[in-house]
């Protein structure tokens, strides 16, 4: 029998089940979802593998580029442009060179570098000879310059940078025992060059385990001293043996220009990935925004990398016939601020996706978002229903009491019961259940901090979760979204405030280039009144609108959310990292008297209950002080 002009029955319920499985697919996106799988169980078959011929160090994939990608560029820079072979070269003589201070199997070397091929150089050298290096912020100073070298137990440093640098290297090694050698890469160099280019055996790297570092990273250090992290083999194998989400977004011949700091997991973990892959790495000493586009351009960069605020500062610049005239079709990076996505992606011609993840220096929760239409703009994450699914138990959202930075706990009958999970609609501090995918390795050197990230007993007794210390929520359709990390939230009027909800909607205003949020404490009062550090265009100062810009900010946020007072700053405060820096801004707070004199910190007026912000002065200061003024 036949059906609508002839066509068989057959092949009409063959379109039908297509359109179905289509449709189901549009819905729960259970082919993206099955390739991540996919991916996930190659990269286990390929360690398997490389367990059973000893050759888990990622050396091998540096070797393997060479012999196969040969004359071909896999440097750029301004100082210097390298081939595959090249790269092996130098790296060889780096490995002989550090034998030659002593390293040996098994050792940690600190870098203490701006970045550069050298440093590129230094690294796959420590990994031929089964060392690895130490990532030591090159803008420490002090105490904490001292701890990081201390935790990471090196015996040699390499230093490279301008006299102020080295000066605060300088500054501390008198604490540091006397048989840790403080080596200038400029006093060294021509030794290193000189030394032999002989492979280094098999030996030196065999036997390598899956939790040995491939590199030790520090975290920022914002809430007390930098603590020092263990990046695994295994993890960074499955980095370089091809992200299975990068098969549909990466070309060959990509070109990745870097210039986020190396010494940083986004940074070197990037470069370094790129490099195991066979891309082409374009380095950077640093970010610069005047150098930024023709660094680009020049290099024939494909990719580039993001952290921060980094989108923020380039879209900030006058638009230029040139914005457009680059080869770059995608990005990768953290911490894209949603205010900024589409802009920066529209102005400057971004293509193809935006890369966007989340993760931290400790990698318990990883998420991907590869985004190339408004769907998944603004998320951190995405998962299908196959992902979902298996995730439902192992990254759990809690209440999290925002005074305290405590997981909110329902009483028992025995006192403290069990957490609040709350829906992943609504979003939480998340939780990971272990054991889990990858084991958390622990702070080096320090057993105490480790065992303060979990926490058990949290849903029923004998269970055991690791806190990230991050509050994310997924919606319906999957898309994870960032609300804000523990301590960033604060609590006025008894409701919460989350600051990367008010940073959002005021970034939007026109004029504003960076709103930093933060809540602060006030005489006579319970909570932090929230407060924002606002960058103003330069040209727009003048003649800014605070009325309407408060009108903007209660037409789009609860009145709780509404900021009480704003700081016009000079200046963005970041970290060294493009990162929104609040420690500084919190501990100044609003007092006058503590605000640099180039920043002038503005309230609403009435006492909150106004229509524009009007400047705080000393006066309004002490009558919050006597109880006055009252908000």
């Amino acid at each position: 029998m036949e059906l609508l002009s002839g066509v068989p029955t057959a092949i009409m319920a063959a379109g039908a089940a297509t359109a179905g499985l289509a449709y189901l697919d549009a819905k729960l996106f259970l082919r993206k979802d099955l390739r991540l799988l996919r991916g996930r169980a190659h990269i286990r078959k390929l360690w398997t593998q490389a367990i059973a011929d000893d050759r888990t160090s990622m050396y091998y994939f540096l070797e393997r580029n060479a012999a196969t990608l040969g004359e071909r560029e896999a440097i750029w820079s301004r100082a210097g442009c390298y081939s595959w072979i090249e790269l092996l070269d130098r790296a060889h003589r780096y490995a002989n060179w550090f034998m030659a201070q002593g390293v040996r199997r098994g050792d940690l070397v600190a870098l203490f570098m701006l970045n550069s091929p050298d440093f590129l150089f230094a690294w796959v050298g420590l990994w031929a000879i089964g060392a690895a290096p130490a990532m030591i912020n090159y803008h420490l100073a002090g105490k904490a310059l001292a701890h990081c070298l201390a935790m990471s137990g090196a015996k040699v440093v390499l230093m490279d940078g301008d006299d102020a640098a080295l000066g605060r290297m300088a500054e501390i090694q008198h604490q540091m025992p006397t048989d840790v050698q403080f080596i200038k890469l400029a006093d060294a160099r021509e030794a290193i060059y000189a030394s032999p280019a002989t492979r280094p055996a098999d030996s030196f790297r065999a036997g390598l385990k899956a939790s040995d570092p491939m590199g030790l990273f520090y975290t920022s250090g914002t809430t007390g001293l930098p603590k020092a992290c263990c990046f695994p083999v295994v993890v960074a194998f499955a980095s370089g043996s091809g992200n299975h989400l990068a098969s549909s977004t990466q070309q060959k011949d990509e070109r990745y220009y870097v210039c986020m700091p190396y010494y940083h997991g986004t940074g070197g973990l990037s470069i370094m990935g790129q490099l195991m892959r066979g891309n082409t790495a374009c380095v950077a000493p640093k970010f610069s925004v005047s150098r930024f586009w023709q660094d680009i351009r020049d290099s024939r960069a494909t990719w580039f990398v993001y952290v921060g605020e980094t989108l923020r500062y380039l879209l900030a610049e006058p638009p230029s016939a040139l914005d457009k005239q680059h080869n770059v079709h995608s990005i990768y990076g953290n911490g894209l601020r949603p205010d900024v996505w589409q802009r920066f992606r529209e102005r400057f011609g971004i293509t193809e996706a935006v890369w966007e993840f989340f993760n931290s220096t400790e990698g318990m929760l990883a998420l991907d978002n590869v985004s190339r239409n408004e769907f998944t703009a603004n998320a951190v994450g995405h998962d299908g229903f196959l992902q979902k699914w298996k995730y439902h138990r192992l990254y759990v959202p809690v209440e999290v009491d925002a005074e305290t930075g405590e997981i909110a706990w329902d009483l028992g009958p025995g006192g403290k019961g069990f957490a609040r999970r709350v829906p992943y609609e609504v979003g939480g501090e998340i939780l990971v259940k272990v054991p889990f995918e990858r084991e958390f390795p622990g702070y080096w050197g320090n057993p105490e901090a480790s065992a303060g990230k979990f926490v058990t007993d949290v849903f029923e007794k004998g269970d055991r979760y690791y806190r990230t210390g991050d509050a994310l929520r997924r919606d319906k359709e999957g898309r994870w979204f960032f609300l804000d990390r523990l301590g960033d939230t604060f609590r006025w009027k008894g409701e919460n405030v989350s600051t990367a909800e008010v940073s959002e909607v005021l970034g939007k205003y026109p004029g504003v280039l960076d709103a930093n949020v933060y809540g602060v404490e006030v005489p006579g009062h319970d909570g932090k009144a929230g407060t924002a550090a606002v960058y103003i265009d330069p040209a727009l100062k003048a003649s800014f609108d605070h009325q309407a810009f408060l009108r903007h900010a209660r037409s789009h946020l609860p009145r709780h959310a509404v900021p009480l007072f704003i700081r016009h700053v000079e200046a963005p405060s970041a970290t060294h990292n493009n990162k929104q820096n609040k420690i500084p801004l919190k501990s100044e707070g609003v007092d006058p008297s503590k605000v640099p004199p180039g920043d002038k910190v503005f309230w609403i007026d009435r006492h909150g209950k106004g229509v524009t912000y009007i400047p705080f002065t000393r006066q309004n200061w002490h009558d919050l002080h006597i109880g006055k003024a009252k908000l």
